[in-house]
């Protein structure tokens, strides 16, 4: 689509919303900029928009002002099955949302990957290996650097590795990535998906332009996206850490292997590595079999892969203070990611729970303390929930407090010299804090003001 001259709304004002606004009026778009929150004010908006042109609307929106729009913009917190978006649908007019907008505007390949865990970590790595082969290399999404902030400044020879979350894949129509993957799918965000078909196949939804000289990578060893292999358009291309695969990539002996068609190359060890934790096998895995169908040398690979540090909040290390190692897993916003951060431990750990209610159940969580946690520290919206739970699998070493400073200092108090404690709060962190980066920020701040 043309966008120049056109009209667009803009729905939301947070960094995606800002980041779309900036790039419409970039390309010569008539922009509105909404939010239906009415606490905000033109001159915080204004601020945010620092010199982009755009009409500024607060508060409710009316058909009449949606009549007047070629195109709408959404935000991926709005969800675009929800009132605001079928305003629009209802009156014919296009809803995408920030990746396919930036995809329009942008050129060069991308690799584009999705999945419940392990998203930022894979997209991380995969950009470090891009980097190292490629001279225009971009790492974009919901790894927290807006699409639209880069799409203008790339070209014909652009590689773009991109993390794009469920709620984003809401709202593609053309986004064709070169390579796509979909690590995992684990139950999430079913307050808003509303069942695993639903979310499965949104997740699915990455790979839906692209052709069968395409690659959408797979984990072989999660029944879902297994499953997916026969339902797509693009080459399954699948990996495992438990199966030796003739045509994939695969852990085997402490050895990562790629194989295509037999032929297999070793690419490095699991004793080279700096990541930490079962579950980064999994990510450098995809990572391994992303980057080589983006045509980087295996040589190159095996060099980013072995010097490439844990993300931030990402069962991060933090300190260690009176003989107590501490981990930030404040990534870890749902059950399964966080069951990933416990087995990562190889002590005794204090863990630090709950937060945001997001439909999740918390029995396998539960079930995989397994005698490592020592004490559960609950706070948050889910504490109750995550409580009853946890004595049902009789668990009972649980202390629920009010705020994040009283559970850092409860854990510290909890937890012995040689023990560890770990923030893995298997809940979203929204109602304490604006997202988890901040909440990870702040559990570092804690521990070195301990520190100290």
């Amino acid at each position: 689509m043309e966008l120049k001259g056109k009209k667009v709304l803009v729905a939301g004002s947070g960094l995606s919303g800002i980041g779309a606004a900036r790039l419409l009026d970039q390309l010569g778009a008539e922009v509105i900029l909404y939010d239906g929150n009415e606490a905000l004010t033109r001159e915080e908006l204004e601020r945010k928009l620092n010199g982009a042109k755009a009409d500024i609307v607060i508060g409710q929106m009316t058909k009449e002002l949606a009549s007047k729009c070629d195109l709408m913009i959404l935000s991926p917190g709005i969800s675009a099955f929800g009132p605001l978006a079928m305003t629009f649908k209802d009156l014919s007019i296009p809803v995408w949302g920030e990746v396919e907008l930036a995809y329009e505007a942008s050129k060069g390949k991308i690799a584009a990957i999705t999945g419940t865990n392990g998203k930022t970590t894979t997209t991380a790595l995969v950009g470090a290996i891009l980097r190292a082969f490629y001279e225009e290399t971009f790492v974009v999404g919901n790894i927290g650097i807006p699409f639209t902030s880069i799409a203008l400044d790339t070209t014909e020879k652009s590689v773009i590795a991109a993390e794009i979350s469920s709620f984003q894949l809401e709202t593609i129509d053309q986004f064709h990535p070169e390579v796509s993957a979909v690590l995992n799918v684990t139950p999430d965000h079913l307050d808003r998906h509303k069942t695993m078909e639903n979310y499965a196949d949104t997740k699915l939804s990455i790979s839906k332009n692209q052709t069968k000289d395409q690659v959408l990578v797979l984990n072989y060893d999660d029944t879902i996206t297994r499953a997916m292999g026969a339902r797509i358009n693009a080459s399954p291309f699948y990996f495992s850490r438990t199966m030796e695969l003739h045509h994939g990539a695969y852990l085997k002996d402490g050895v990562f292997y790629i194989s295509i068609e037999g032929e297999k190359q070793e690419i490095c060890k699991t004793e080279e590595l700096k990541l930490l934790g079962g579950h980064n096998h999994e990510n450098v895995l995809a990572a391994i079999s992303i980057a080589y169908f983006m045509k980087v040398p295996v040589e190159i690979i095996h060099k980013v892969v072995t010097s490439f540090q844990a993300v931030e909040h990402r069962i991060e290390y933090v300190d260690t203070v009176n003989g107590v190692d501490y981990y930030n897993d404040s990534k870890g916003t749902n059950p399964d990611a966080a069951i990933k951060g416990i087995q990562a431990m190889n002590k005794k750990t204090v863990l630090i729970g709950g937060g945001y209610d997001k439909g999740a159940s918390y029995d396998e969580w539960i079930d995989a303390f397994d005698g490592k946690v020592t004490w559960l520290i609950l706070l948050g919206a889910t504490a109750d929930a995550i409580e009853k739970t946890a004595m049902e699998h009789g668990f009972t070493n649980i202390i629920k407090v009010e705020t994040f400073e009283e559970a850092v200092e409860t854990a510290a108090k909890k937890a012995k010299d040689g023990e560890a404690v770990l923030l893995s709060p298997a809940c979203a962190s929204w109602g304490m804090f604006p997202n988890y980066e901040v909440r990870g920020k702040q559990f570092k701040e804690l521990v070195y003001a301990m520190k100290r």
